[in-house]
This record gives structure tokens, sequence and C-alpha cells, in this order.
């Protein structure tokens, strides 16, 4: 008989194939990996397979019948008397079709109830609700049943084991209740309860909560209920991770003690995704019943009933209770042998099923500590899954320094002390085998660790092979790359193909070979060698290119050590350079074993001595890995001299485009960096103000203009720049530096991408003439690159055009720069006019966006960058011929010509910094001194000063900050005025100082670091380079001066961006 209804039949894999093989590698994963996070479980087949039953797809709103809280479960399960009742009476629910629900629902209730019966009550005491959807609504209806919006609660602080739920302020609970925090003792890091009475004391909680989920001992049930009781309070207690402790008598029980008792259902209980609430107050269960429905959700999952009562039902064997007892015991015994192993474990041990690890135990060369995150990515690399979490000490939660384990799975799984012993001993070594650092953070630094790639690939191994031998109630099929690989799961042919792909496999390539990868064309092929870190060769091979993201990798031997390293590089992980941790290589990049490779399409001949002939190796190649190797053998070019600048004298200042506009408009002007400039048209405060309120436009022409051209272009930037250029789309710009092979800046500069292979370079005027030179001579091969190693020369040299754009050399592709700033520039700009496509271009264009459009009778490259704070800024790139007609122009539509003074005052009130002030100077002041140490990408490999960089940056203990002088009229400070704390000791030197939109005097200074901090009062010797002591000071007499310096405050390294 054909079918005539509309459902579904079918298998999963049959009707959704996709999810179907999602499922099976997440259950493989399982299989293959020991889980150590402390709040799962692996959930036996029975529970799952209640899960899945018919109960899914109904609503029963509401409750059952009250009086089913006193049957036993054999007269809950007596269908004959339900039914009929449920017939007569109905239930307390919104839905029909709920009498089975009414059932499963009774049953989980009653076993819960009896499998809970503590402390002198029985099951018929207790008031049960299985209907929380998860912890966390639990515990949100006991606030809503139980206390008012503000009432004061105490719980254990989140950073030292609490719960989101027990007042984090990120949390409901925190934003909506007054939270009192306590905490562990900062000596023993155990709970003191002397400590926590007299916080109830002072502060008289309307309720507390015990209960935790990193704090690895049980607390005491009556000392709280003592603390409770003294102010009147609630006292709740969750145990959500102990449940199955508990029920097996290894964990104390609140039953009885506390007024509420929360638990999840899916921890150590081994059950669904659920919650329940346990009181032994029929007033409390009302509210708390009312609280999660309606209060908290709606209809609840009856399946999970369905579920939580075979749960409930294993819970009640001894095969259970031996399980608790196990994992307690496996828990100790992790805790102990990783101490042995020299991990320090906070709060001395524990006695539940879960410890914390303090990484902070392992340090790099660089004086950083290993964080949780890190050590729990590194260790699940290898298969060994937990999570970070604060430990006592730690001030933010995103920053945790421990790492949270637990045994309750692997204890499922067959756990007992010898294996324990031999995952305490993997976790210890890989651990130990990392090597933190950190790189220049926006507001501190960021922690990041690489590890051995040899010790990470044994320990994979060690791990597969420990999760063999224990038990597992699922059989999926586990699939290789990209799921589940090891370093000796593949088969090593020779000459064996690797396809490397992805978006940056390129430049991944090029920094993982020895050969110019960049210079490949599609369908060529080349010799090249992958080398390990100490430049020991894995295997010569093959590269070719199919497009920009497709590589074929023809290896000679070594295939799955070959591809294993690829893939570790692309992970981000694997320590590939002995001399630089902080390298990293683009990615992530798919690399895969596409089997034997046919010799035949070869275009190499194999048969050279690639060794003796270097082979494969770029005779001109900055870096590639091993090639600071001990072993390394490829090509090592002469020595090369430094670069030497002379700034050349000139008998006469020169002029910009506007110079005879300039003198027009009546300007003040004056020599600045060898060019006659208006310094101020009306005022210095004036012109701000125009800046900040309105809009300004400055004469920035004499800026230093360049272009790069050609498919070496990117290549080239990212090796004499700090930023990233490879990263820029077209149209897209970014902020970075020339450094020298000290690490100290050449120059600060704009670069934005306005083609596919075409970048515009802004440097300043003063450096211009020496950014040239060295730009030349780096390209030329004539300089040296890296002090550590002179005969460096860049690759790429053959494969690009520079120009200078404002030598007339360059034609109509002449450009020089006019900015325009301020909140209304974007209307004075769009008041030029033009067609509505170059019109909508200027309209959408984002923060450091570039295009090219026609506004009016001007011709321009439109940046939305500028030097003054504003968000709404521009910088528009004209001929030199048309530079004097946009200028007025955009005056006559509104703009307030500004000079130079403003133009300072502007970046000095906005954080930023000038070459010879923040950056270079007397002081020497690299970015990172100057506060922007996020535009140099300590992960790149390469480029030119990185390694004198890292070096000064192990050692810096100043930086570039802001201040205001209290008092308006003081006078001005100026570059080199000594800035000393409240004791006289000299503390920071002023870079620069001008008059904020305020009227006061704002400077910046290089200061120690202890003296960042915004409010922190300072005092500046204002004009030290014109004071005179003369004397000693008991030398002085009646009418003798002394300096005094003027007092000032620290301020926020940037002001605050306007909305």
């Amino acid at each position: 008989m054909p079918e005539k209804d509309f459902l579904f039949r079918g298998e999963l894999a049959e009707l959704d194939p996709d999810v179907a093989e999602l499922i099976r590698h997440e259950t493989a994963r399982q299989q293959r990996y020991l889980i150590l996070i402390p709040s799962e479980s692996t959930v036996p087949e029975a529970v799952r397979e209640a899960l899945m039953s018919a109960f899914h797809n109904i609503y029963a709103e509401g409750y059952p019948l009250e009086d089913t809280r006193w049957l036993t479960q054999q007269e809950i399960l007596d269908y004959n008397a339900r039914l009929s009742e449920y017939r007569r009476f109905a239930d307390k629910r919104y839905y029909k079709g709920t009498e089975y629900a009414d059932i499963v629902e009774a049953l989980a209730r009653r076993r819960a109830a009896e499998l809970f019966a503590h402390n002198g009550l029985n099951a018929d005491d207790l008031y049960v609700n299985v209907q929380p959807l998860s912890g966390a609504p639990a515990n949100n209806a006991v606030y809503s049943g139980l206390l008012e919006v503000g009432d004061t609660v105490m719980g254990l602080d989140l950073l030292h084991g609490g719960h989101l739920t027990h007042g984090s302020p990120v949390n409901r609970s925190g934003r909506n209740y007054n939270i009192v925090s306590y905490s562990v003792d900062p000596k023993t890091e155990l709970l003191d309860y002397d400590v926590i009475m007299a916080l109830a004391q002072e502060h008289r909680p309307k309720m507390i909560i015990a209960g935790y989920t990193s704090y690895p001992y049980a607390p005491d049930w009556y000392k709280f209920r003592e603390i409770a009781d003294s102010v009147g309070a609630y006292l709740m207690a969750d145990i959500a991770h102990v449940a199955g402790l508990v029920i097996a008598g290894e964990y104390p029980s609140p039953i009885g003690i506390a007024d509420v008792v929360n638990f999840t259902t899916h921890k150590t209980l081994g059950g669904p995704r659920g919650a329940v609430s346990i009181t032994h107050k029929r007033a409390i269960a009302n509210k708390i019943d009312r609280a999660i429905f309606p209060g908290e959700q709606g209809g609840p999952h009856v399946n999970t009933f369905a579920a939580l009562a075979v749960a409930l039902r294993l819970a009640n064997t001894q095969q259970f209770r031996d399980l608790q007892k196990q994992t307690v015991v496996n828990a100790a015994r992790l805790a102990q042998k990783l101490a042995e192993h020299g991990l320090r474990i906070p709060h001395g041990g524990t006695n539940t099923h879960l410890l914390v690890v303090d990484c902070k135990t392992i340090v790099g060369a660089d004086g950083t500590e290993l964080s949780g995150d890190m050590a729990a990515r590194i260790l699940d690399l290898a298969g060994i899954v937990v999570n970070r979490n604060t430990i006592p000490g730690d001030v933010s939660a995103l920053r945790a320094s421990g790492l949270r384990l637990g045994t309750p799975w692997v204890t499922q799984r067959g756990f007992g002390e010898s294996e324990i012993d031999q995952l305490a001993e993997l976790i210890a070594n890989l651990l130990n085998a990392c090597e933190p650092f950190s790189y220049v953070g926006r507001t501190r630094p960021q922690a990041r660790a690489k590890v051995d790639f040899d010790i990470l690939q044994q320990t994979k191994i060690a791990v597969r092979e420990l999760a063999a031998r224990i038990g597992i109630d699922t059989d999926a099929e586990v699939d290789g790359y990209p799921h589940f690989y090891y370093l000796d799961s593949e088969e090593d042919d020779e000459w064996t193909t690797l396809a490397i792909e992805g978006e940056h496999a390129a430049t991944f390539a090029h920094y993982a070979l020895t050969s110019d990868v960049l210079a490949l064309q599609p369908g060529e092929q080349q010799a090249t060698w992958l080398l390990e870190k100490d430049g020991t060769p894995i295997t010569r091979a093959i590269l070719e290119m199919t497009n920009d993201e497709c590589y074929q990798l023809y290896v000679e031997q070594n295939a799955p050590r070959a591809a294993m390293w690829l893939r570790s590089l692309s992970d981000g992980f694997a320590l590939f350079d002995d001399a630089d941790v902080y390298a990293k290589l683009p990615g992530p990049i798919d690399v895969r074993t596409e089997g034997q490779a046919d010799t035949s399409v070869f275009k190499v001949d194999i048969n050279d001595d690639w060794q003796g002939s270097l082979k494969g190796y770029a005779v001109n190649k900055v870096y590639s890995i091993g090639v600071n190797g001990a072993n390394y053998v490829g090509p090592r070019g002469a020595a090369l001299p430094e670069f030497k600048w002379q700034e050349p004298q000139r008998d006469e200042l020169l002029t910009t485009p506007l110079h005879a506009l300039h003198n027009k408009l009546g300007a003040k002007m004056v020599e600045f960096a060898g060019y006659d400039m208006p310094v101020w048209y009306s005022s210095v405060m004036e012109e701000h103000l125009a800046v900040r309120n309105g809009v300004g436009v400055f004469d920035v022409t004499h800026m230093g203009a360049f272009d790069v051209q050609g498919p070496g272009a990117a290549q080239f930037l990212d090796l004499v720049t700090t930023n990233e250029v490879h990263k820029l789309a077209v149209g897209e710009s970014h902020y970075t530096y020339f450094l020298d092979v000290d690490g100290i800046p050449l120059d600060d500069l704009m670069i934005y991408r306005i083609g596919v292979e075409h970048y515009l370079l802004v440097v300043n005027a003063s450096n211009n003439d020496k950014n040239w030179a060295w730009l030349n001579a780096v390209i030329n091969g004539d300089v040296m690159i890296d002090r550590d190693d002179a005969g460096r020369r860049i690759e790429a040299a053959d494969r690009l055009t520079l120009r200078d754009l404002r030598a007339s050399s360059s034609g109509d592709d002449c450009r020089v720069d006019i900015a325009l700033q301020g909140p209304q520039s974007k209307d004075v700009l769009l008041a030029l006019g033009g067609n509505e496509d170059d019109l909508a271009k200027v309209n959408k264009l984002a923060w450091a966006g570039v295009t090219r459009v026609r506004l009016g009778d001007f011709d321009l490259i439109v940046s939305r960058t500028g030097y003054t704070g504003e968000r709404v800024a521009y910088e528009l790139f004209v001929h030199p011929d048309q530079a004097a007609a946009l200028f007025e122009a955009l005056i006559d539509h509104g703009a307030t010509p500004c000079g130079l003074a403003a133009r300072d005052s502007l970046r000095i009130e906005a954080g930023l910094p000038l070459y010879g002030h923040e950056l270079e100077g007397p002081l020497m002041l690299n970015p990172a001194d100057a506060g922007f140490g996020t535009y140099v990408k300590m992960w790149k490999p390469f480029f030119i000063g990185k390694s004198a960089f890292i070096e000064h940056e192990q050692k810096r203990d100043s930086i570039v900050t802001r201040f205001r002088l209290d008092n308006k009229g003081a006078r001005p400070a100026h570059q080199g005025d000594p800035v000393v704390d409240g004791r006289g000791r000299v503390v920071g030197i002023v870079t620069s100082c001008s008059v904020d939109s305020e009227g006061y005097q704002l400077g910046q200074v290089y200061i120690k670091n202890d003296f960042t901090k915004a409010g922190t009062p300072i005092a500046v010797f204002a004009g030290s380079a014109r004071a005179r002591v003369g004397k000693a000071l008991n030398e002085l007499t009646a009418g003798d001066r002394v300096p005094m310096p003027e007092p000032a405050t620290i301020q926020s390294r940037f002001p605050k961006r306007k909305k």
C-alpha cells in the first residue's frame, strides 16, 4: 500500500549524510582523545537512547499532580491507577496528551528524592523539581523566587572557583543583585570560614551560595549554615559538579542543611543535559516551582526527564558508587603526580573530582609565564582536552593562568592509577616543552607559546595509544587528515605529492621552503628543500605552482614527517627557529597527502647533485626555516656595510606648490624639515579648535610620496617595514615603520594599497631623501639589513619598481598630499562635486580606506586617514600642478587653513608620535617606546631590525604617554624637560608639549611603566634647558632663584574617542 503521509522515513545517514558525518567525527574525537573537562562525562548508551525517545515530541508546560511527589516508584508506574487518575483529574499543565509525561516526570522526581535523601531526611521530605534546562536557569530561579532585585548575595569569587551565576558582573546575577564575593585565603588558598563569617556580618546578605566549579575541596555545609543563620540568610548549595559524588557518599551532602540544593545532571551524575532543584521546605518549593515555570522557562524537555530517570536508576548501583570513588582517587593521584613533575597545584591538592594546575611555573626567556589558554590549546593538539581556568591571584577570567582538570570521563573509560601516572607524565612533559613569550599588545603584552615539534608528536601518539587501551561504548570509524592524523599514520613512499592550499599558501610556502617561492608562475616548478629548525634537510622537493592559493610539493622522502611539519607550522605552535620564538608563518593552510608522485611530470632534474651545487636554495633569500640553524648549508652572502646617511646641506629653503598661496593668505612662515612652511594663519588655538569642531586643511605637500609596483612589491615592503603588507586588501592602508638594523626607526609612514601590485607610501618630509637612499640601497643589495647575518640580501628586487611621486620623472602620476581634517571634512570634500559613483565612494569610505575618484576638477587618491586624532579625516593625493587650486577650493567650501603649530598640538593631544620626538630623537625611541608596538608584527619571520627590536623589548621599562600641566598659564614644557615623582626622582623625559583644546599645556612623556596610570601626579621642570642654578643649594641666599617644577597629571594614553 503506497505511503500517503509526510513522514521522513529513513536513517540519518541517508536523509542528511552531512550531519551524520559530523556526528561520526565527534564520536571519533571522544574515542581518540582523553577528555579531562571536569564538567563533562560520557553519557551511558541507555541514557542517550531515552533522550532520543518519542517524549522529545511533546510540550508539557506545567507540573504533574502534587500528590505524585509522595508515591513510590512502584505506585508511579501503576498505569491502571495513574491513567484513570489522569482521565478524571487531569494535571496542572497547559497541554493535553501529557499522561505519560506526568508519569516520567514523577518517576524522575521520586528517584532523585530517594537518592538524595540524607542527613535524617527521607524521600517524602524532599521537594524535587527536574524541569530546569540547565544549571544557570536553576540558579536564576532561586534568585527570582526567593530574593528581590538589589538584595545582597554572597558567593565565591569567580576567579577563585565560583560560578558565573554566583554573582559574576558579566552575568545577570551580578547585574541584578548586590554581590559580595568571598575568596580563598591568599596564603593557604583555602576557604577561611571566620573571614566569611565576618564578611556576612558586615554585609548582611539575603542569600549565601556555597558550591564551586574549580575550588577542589568540599565545603563545610554546617559552617555555612551557621554563617547563614547568623544573618538570617538563605543558604543555597550548588553541587552541579559533584552530584554523582554526593549520591555515592564521596562528598558531603547539603540536603537538609541548605535551604535549596541545585545541581546539573550531566557532570559526575552522567545523565542528560539538565538540572534539578531540591528543597525540604514546602514554602520555598512553591516559590521555586513558580520561578522555574512560568518564571524562567516555558515547556520543559520531557525526553530529558526520561533520560534523567534512567541515569538516576544507574546511579543507584554499586558500579556507580565504585565509579565515583575511583574518580576521587584518580583526581588526587593526578594532582600528586603532576606536582612530582614540578607543576604547582593550587589549593594544595584535591578531595573531589577536579584539580587546578598553575601554568606560571613555566617561564619563557623573555619572562612570559605560560598562560592557561596557551597550555590548554597545546594539550588539545596532543589529544588531551582541558580548559583554561583562573586560579587565586588572577585578575581576569580573560587572562587565566591555570588549567582545570577533572577525572570523571577518563575514570568512566577505565582509568586507574597506572593510567593516571602515564597521563600525568605526558601532560607535564608537554607543558615543560613549551616556550612562552609575549607579543606587544595594545593595553598589555599578549602571551603566546610554542612547543617542541617532536615532543608534541610523540605525546599525540602516546595519547592515542593510551586512549585505545581503555573502554568506550561507541565504535565510530576514524578518518585521517584533517580529522585525526599522526606522525606514524601515513605511508612513506619515494616522491610523494603534498598539496598546499589556502589564502596564504604562497607566503607560507615561501618561508617554509628554501627556494624563492614567490617568484614562481602558474605551471612552473622549482627545486627546493624542506628543513628542520636546525637546518637539517627533511627532504629535497620540487614545488609546482597551480595558482596563488594552490601548490603541489613533490617530496622525495620522509613524506609523513614533511606533512606533519607543514601542518604544525600552519597550526602556529611548533617552534621552528631557536633564535626567534616569536616567528610564525602565515596561515592557516591545508596540507594534504595525495599519494605517490608521477615523476614523469617533473621539470627539474632529480639526478643532479643538489647538495653539492646548492640546488634548491635561493641565492638571495632573507629567511626560510632552518636558515638560522647550526646545520644549515645553504648559500651565505659576503658581509655588507652599514647604511650611512648624511643630510645634504642646502643654501635655500625648499618650498611647496602652495608657497605663494600661503603668503597670499597671510601665513606666518617658518623653517621646517628644510621647507619654508606656514606655522599658523591666525593662531594655534583658533586653528586647533577649527579642526576639533569643524574642518581644517593642511599643506602637507612637503611629505614624501613613493610608490612601489610589481609582483614583488608586497614581498619587498614586508621585509623593509614592520606591519603586515601582504594582509592589506586593495583599498586599505596601514601605519608602519622603517627600522634600521638596530631597531631604531628610520621613519614612520603610511602604506596604501591602491592596486593589486601597487602601493603608495607617504613618508616624513625630513626623512624623504634618507628613505629614498635607504630603499634603493636595500634593493640594490648595497647595505647590511641584518646585523646577525651581515650578508643577507632581499629577494624580489628584480620584480618591483620604486618611484618618487614628487619627482618630475613620474609625470602625470606625480602626487602630493593635502590633509582635510575634522568632523565636517566629509561635507567639504563632497562639496567639490563629482559623479554619483565617485561621491558614493567617498561617502562610504571606511577608516584607513583609500579610493581613487574625480571630485570637481581634481583627479584624487582619497584616503580616510590623518594625523590629528579625528575619525572624520581625509588625505587627498593630487598632482602638484593642481595642489594650490584644490587647497583654495577646500577653503572656499568652508575649510579653515591650518599651520604646522596646530598640526603639532592636535597630534600631541591625540597621543600620536612625531619622528625626532617620540620616535628616534635624543632618546632613540622605537615604536614600542612610543606606545605603538602593535604596529610591529613580531610574528613576521623577518623584517629589518626585528632581532634588535625584540632584544630592546625584553628590557624596556618605560613608554610614552600623555600628561597635562595642572595650571592654565603654566610655563610650557619642552622636549628634554625632566619629569619627577612625588619624591623628586626623575621618572621620565618630556618628548613634546603644546596647547590642548581646553587651553592647558598637554604633552607626551617617556616615563617609567609604574607611572603610566591615568591620574598619577607628576611634576615637570618646564623650560629646564634655560634654567640656571649656578650655586649649590647650601650657597643660596635671599633673592636667589631655583627651578620649580610644574605640577602635572598623567592622562590616558589616548583621549576618549568622540561618539
